[in-house]
C-alpha cells in the first residue's frame, strides 16, 4: 500500500441510493441504506454517520431546519439565541432530543453488519455548535466585542458535547470530533488561542478520558499557524485541509510523530478532475509522507455530485504494489 486513504463520505452516500441528503438526514432507513451502500463500495474509514453532520446539536437545542430544495445539504432556518450570553443560559444538550437517537440506533445497526468497521457518530466542537445556536454574524460580532461572553458560553457548550459523547460510547460506537467553524480565518489565530482553544482542549480531554484514548479533531480552513493548540488537545488524528499551507502544517507536527495527519485533496480534484490530474495529485501527497511517518491521503466532506469512480480510483490507485 502506498498509503493510507481516509475518505469523508457525508452527504455523498445518499447520492449512491439516489436519495436527498434531507430524505437520507431524516428517514433511518434511509439513512443506513445510504451509508451501508457507501461502505459497501468504498470500505471507507472511518463511517461517519451522518449527513448535516454539523446540524445535529443546534436542532436538539431547538434550532429549526427546513427542506432545502434538490440536492441541497440542510441548513439551519434561524439562529436559536440572541447573543452568546443568552446562549450560556440554554439547559445542557439532551441526547434524547432531535436525531441524535436516530443516527446512533443508525450507527449501531451499521455496527451490527459490519462488525470490522469503524463506526462513528460526529459530535461538533463547541464553537461550531454555537456558530448553529447564535448564528455566525453574530458570534463573531461576541467574539470581537465580548470575548469573554463567548468564552463562558463555550465553556457551557463543552459540557452538553460532553454528555453526548458519553451517550454515543455507551451505545458502543465512537466519536468524531468535528469544530471546523472555529478555524482561520473565521478566527484569528491569536482570537483561536484566547477564546477557543482552552474550552477546545478541555471537550477533547474529558471526551478522550470517555472514549478511552484520543479523538480525532477535525478542524477545516487555514490551520497551519494553530497547529500547536491543536495538538494541544491530545488528539492523535489531524487533517492538513487543501485550505492551508502542507509544508506548514507538516513542519509544525515534527514533535509529535505519532499523531496521524491525514493531508487532503483539493475538492476539484476528485469531484472534476481527469485521472491524470488524481494521480498527479496523489503523488503529491505521497512525496509528503516521506517527511514523517502516519501521513494519511485524505478528502474533505465529499459533495453529493462526486463521481464514484474517481474515489475508486483513488482508491485503487494507493492499494496498487
Amino acid at each position: 500500500m502506498k498509503i493510507p486513504l481516509s475518505l469523508s463520505v457525508y452527504e455523498h452516500a445518499a447520492a449512491l441510493i439516489d436519495a436527498t441528503p434531507w430524505d437520507a438526514s431524516r428517514d433511518a432507513q434511509v439513512c443506513w441504506r445510504a451509508h451501508r451502500a457507501a461502505y459497501e463500495l468504498y470500505e471507507h474509514f472511518p463511517v461517519v454517520v451522518g449527513i448535516d453532520i454539523y446540524n445535529l446539536e443546534a436542532e436538539a437545542y431547538g434550532c429549526e431546519i427546513r427542506r432545502p430544495t434538490g440536492t441541497g445539504i440542510p441548513a439551519i432556518h434561524r439562529p436559536l439565541a440572541a447573543s452568546s450570553a443568552e446562549a450560556s443560559r440554554l439547559p445542557l444538550l439532551d441526547p434524547l432530543r432531535g436525531r441524535i437517537p436516530m443516527m446512533i440506533s443508525v450507527g449501531q445497526r451499521l455496527r451490527a453488519e459490519f462488525p470490522e468497521a469503524d463506526v462513528r457518530i460526529p459530535v461538533s466542537g463547541p464553537f461550531s455548535v454555537a456558530q448553529n445556536v447564535v448564528g455566525l454574524n453574530r458570534l463573531l460580532l461576541d467574539v470581537a466585542t465580548e470575548p469573554a461572553a463567548v468564552r463562558a458560553m463555550l465553556e457551557h457548550l463543552v459540557d452538553g458535547q460532553v454528555r453526548f459523547a458519553r451517550s454515543v460510547t455507551d451505545a458502543g460506537l465512537g466519536v468524531a470530533f468535528f469544530e471546523s467553524a472555529a478555524a482561520p480565518p473565521l478566527l484569528s489565530p491569536a482570537q483561536f488561542r484566547a477564546i477557543e482553544a482552552p474550552p477546545l482542549q478541555r471537550a477533547m480531554r474529558e471526551v478522550g478520558e470517555i472514549v478511552g484514548g484520543p479523538v480525532p479533531c477535525i478542524i477545516g480552513g487555514d490551520t497551519a499557524r494553530i497547529v500547536p493548540e491543536l495538538l494541544a488537545t491530545g488528539t492523535g488524528f489531524l487533517i492538513c485541509p487543501a485550505e492551508t499551507n502542507r509544508e506548514a502544517f507538516l513542519a509544525a507536527t515534527m514533535d509529535a510523530p505519532e499523531v496521524k495527519v491525514r493531508v487532503n485533496l483539493a475538492p476539484e480534484v476528485y469531484t472534476r478532475g481527469s485521472p491524470e490530474e488524481i494521480i498527479r495529485a496523489i503523488d503529491e501527497v505521497i512525496e509528503l509522507a516521506q517527511r514523517r511517518p502516519n501521513v494519511l491521503l485524505g478528502t474533505g466532506a465529499i459533495p453529493y455530485e462526486t463521481p464514484p469512480e474517481n474515489l475508486l480510483l483513488m482508491k485503487r490507485y494507493v492499494s496498487e504494489d
